[in-house]
């Protein structure tokens, strides 16, 4: 095929269903339909204006000829309703005697014209873009995409309609109660900078947990069971991130390999609890565990921040299937380039939802709203949220969905953590989201690997990271916990992998470990994956201890990921997102070995001292100035030889660097409106492989000072820690970090 023409016939002639199998669906016309509300959108069971039960369904397409509606029995078989109202084009319709549990979905009828972006086939069924509950897995065998798959020519392929029937290989929406108004749930409301974070993944997390029941691993049911949250409530967290929760969909690359897609970053159902992760069944139950387990994490006072993928979906682009949004109106509902049979793909997934369309926004900010007030959610976390905020091509702060979130009186209230960057031209835009807004910062993640493996040339950057980062943070009111301080996150390796691991080994993965990014600042310590070297072992366990300590005492938001706190590994894969194995899941066998025991209990540690300390979680900068007439600052540094250091020492290589937080000038009042006042603390980071010499500052800074934390030991004492005196030479063990505490 060569011209236009010639692929328009191919793209007419389509694909004929060989035969007409037994129970077809049928038109049904004595089912009755009246013609119901455009809003809310979606399937709303409630009593109609004659007292009869029944589903409001409605759902925004706006350039399609009809639309109908798709009820399925226990046994599949599949009653066709014609949606007839059109209001502001949204096609609705109220069913009477349509109740929860019901299984349905929509076909949608128009013109095939991948030219134009036209990608309508009713041979497809549909997944309600507001469906609350999902039933069924995704597969992807051919007769799910609207275009024919394995067409001869593949350069023409996404023009050739398929037409055969979807509904057997597709999974559908459910149709759910509402009776559900949180009267009885009390939530957290950490402030931002008393909060520390907790990435983790609900099946991984909870998959091999001894303390919970078999049938309940694996599930939200798992997670909010007493011994997932007493780990949580031991560790000292406040909140956990949850990897993606919204209905997923598994790529065809991976399920031709035997994989799925682990990590669920490919959504296909914005309003419904991922399926999979449900105990308790399917068709609707899946939303009242989820909301039990928000429940029991919240009575833990923890609160609950999804990761959520609004950037693209599950349909990737021209080559991707038909599932949901491509075939209501594939136009209408992503970005398309000027040739309109391809996508704009801001995101490396294939397509780029066009979040300035106005019926786009809707549907995400209608997800957000319903999760905080449906579902007990406590905030989110926008995965490429640069694709967000793009306008019609170039990122901007003052686009149409930064706008949105910043008036609406439900979202503004709620944790907004940005992931600042994506694939796209322009795409990274760290330390740029306006006020109301955090992000994930890996300027702090680069500086403090690159600390620890010896890598900085100087220690400029990392005195901005260790004090909020005020040279990204510091303007429009933000606040520096704007800054969500992270050393390891879910994309990459893991805590223990970035010690024992130069190189990224996914062979697993099955893409020839091309996957996964070669930039990991990571040292293995002397010998490549695990060991029977003990010297290597315990400088890894210190190495750790050093980066777990480095993100508990800087200023901003410690984000962990779970596992790293007990020594988790992944065996040096960086991009676990299709491993739903051991290779993704949490070891509890590891607590109990002493080695990562006591790693356990140093994280611990730190985070009650967080805690309890206002001056490691302050609410304002640090200004670096004198308050009062003895010349003590908020907040100081020190070279090793005991000497504040001068803007030359800033530039020098140094592998040493002493850090002074005063309790004494802390901005702001408590509750009761009186001064906050809190203990100093001197902080002394040594990554030399040898130990040195560091001369403790003397007054105004202090007469003492008592160590309480020492990372060169296995185990911290309970008991007050040596007391040295101002002025005294100390020896700062090799690759180390010391926090002492001003005494008297």
């Amino acid at each position: 095929m060569s011209s236009a023409a010639e692929q328009k016939a191919v793209a007419e002639e389509g694909v004929r269903p060989a035969a007409v199998v037994d129970g077809a669906p049928r038109r049904v016309p004595g089912v009755p339909v009246r013609p119901g509300a455009p809003t809310p959108l979606g399937a709303r069971f409630r009593t109609g204006p004659d007292g009869v039960a029944g589903t409001n369904f409605a759902l925004w397409a706006g350039g399609a000829e009809a639309v109908e509606l798709c009820l399925f029995d226990e046994r599949g078989k599949e009653t066709r309703v014609r949606l007839t109202e059109l209001t502001h084009e949204i096609w609705h319709g109220f069913v009477p005697g349509v109740v929860p549990g019901q299984r349905y979905g929509y076909r949608v009828h128009g013109r095939w014209d991948p030219w134009t972006g036209g990608r309508w086939n009713p041979a497809k069924l549909l997944l309600d873009p507001y469906a609350r509950a999902v039933d069924g897995d995704f597969g992807l065998p051919p007769e799910v995409y609207g275009h024919v798959r394995d067409w001869p020519q593949q350069h023409v392929a996404d023009t050739v309609r398929d037409e055969r029937d979807s509904a057997p290989y597709v999974p559908k929406g459910v149709v759910v109660h509402d009776d559900d108004d949180w009267s009885d749930d009390r939530r957290p409301k950490t402030p931002w900078a008393d909060s520390v974070i907790y990435e983790l993944h609900v099946r991984g997390f909870t998959k091999l947990h001894p303390g919970i029941p078999e049938e309940l691993r694996g599930t939200y049911a798992g997670l909010a069971h007493p011994a997932a949250i007493e780990h949580l409530v031991k560790l000292g967290v406040t909140a956990v991130e949850l990897l993606p929760v919204h209905q997923f969909a598994h790529e065809d690359h991976l399920l031709r390999r035997g994989l799925k897609n682990y990590w669920g970053y490919n959504s296909i159902g914005y309003f419904a609890p991922h399926a999979g992760y449900a105990a308790s069944g399917t068709t609707g139950q899946q939303v009242g565990e989820f909301k039990r387990m928000v429940r029991a994490l919240h009575a833990a006072g923890i609160e609950v921040i999804l990761d959520v993928v609004y950037n693209h979906t599950a349909e990737a682009g021209e080559l991707g299937p038909t599932l949901s949004l491509k075939g209501i109106d594939n136009r209408g509902y992503y970005r398309l380039q000027s040739d309109a049979r391809r996508y704009a793909d801001y995101t490396g997934c294939g397509n780029t939802l066009h979040v300035v369309q106005p019926h786009v926004l809707r549907l995400i900010t209608d997800s957000l709203r319903y999760w905080v007030t449906e579902m007990g959610v406590d905030g989110f976390r926008f995965d490429l949220a640069a694709a967000l905020a793009r306008s019609m091509h170039d990122v901007d702060m003052l686009s149409p969905f930064l706008a949105v979130i910043a008036q609406d009186p439900v979202l503004r209230r709620v944790k907004l953590i940005a992931e600042p960057w994506d694939v796209g031209s322009g795409g990274y835009q760290v330390g740029a989201f306006p006020p109301l807004w955090t992000e994930w910062n890996d300027r702090y993640r680069n500086a403090v690997r690159d600390f620890w493996r010896g890598a900085l040339p100087d220690v400029r950057d990392l005195g901005y990271r260790l004090s909020g980062s005020s040279d990204l943070y510091a303007w429009g009111g933000r606040r520096p916990y704007a800054s969500v301080n992270f050393i390891t996150a879910h994309d990459g390796f893991t805590l223990r992998d970035l010690v024992s691991y130069e190189r990224k080994h996914n062979e697993a993965n099955g893409e020839g470990n091309r996957d996964g990014t070669d930039d990991n600042r990571s040292w293995n310590c002397g010998a490549e994956g695990e060991t029977d070297d003990e010297r290597v072992r315990a400088l890894r366990r210190r190495q750790l201890r050093n980066l777990l300590t480095t993100l508990l005492l800087s200023t901003g938001v410690p984000m962990l990921v779970a596992g790293d706190e007990l020594g988790r590994t992944q065996r040096g894969n960086n991009n676990a997102y299709c491993q739903d194995n051991e290779i993704g899941w949490l070891d509890w066998g590891l607590l109990a070995e002493p080695g990562w025991k006591a790693l356990f209990d140093l994280t611990s540690r730190l985070i009650a001292l967080r805690h309890r300390h206002p001056v490691l979680r302050r609410r304002a900068f640090f200004s670096g100035r004198a308050h009062s007439a003895d010349g003590l600052r908020d907040l100081a540094w020190f070279t090793s030889r005991g000497a504040e250091m001068t803007e030359r020492d800033w530039y020098a290589p140094a592998g040493t660097l002493g850090m002074y937080l005063s309790g004494r000038d802390i901005p702001g009042r408590d509750e009761r409106g009186e001064a906050i006042l809190d203990d100093s603390f001197l902080a002394v980071l040594h990554a030399g492989d040898r130990p040195s010499d560091f001369v403790l500052p003397g007054p105004p800074w202090a007469e003492r000072y008592e160590v309480v934390v020492d990372t060169s030991r296995e185990a911290q004492s309970e008991e007050p820690g040596v007391t040295h005196r101002a002025g005294a030479a100390i020896t700062v063990p090799a690759r180390s970090v010391l926090l002492l505490r001003v005494a008297g």
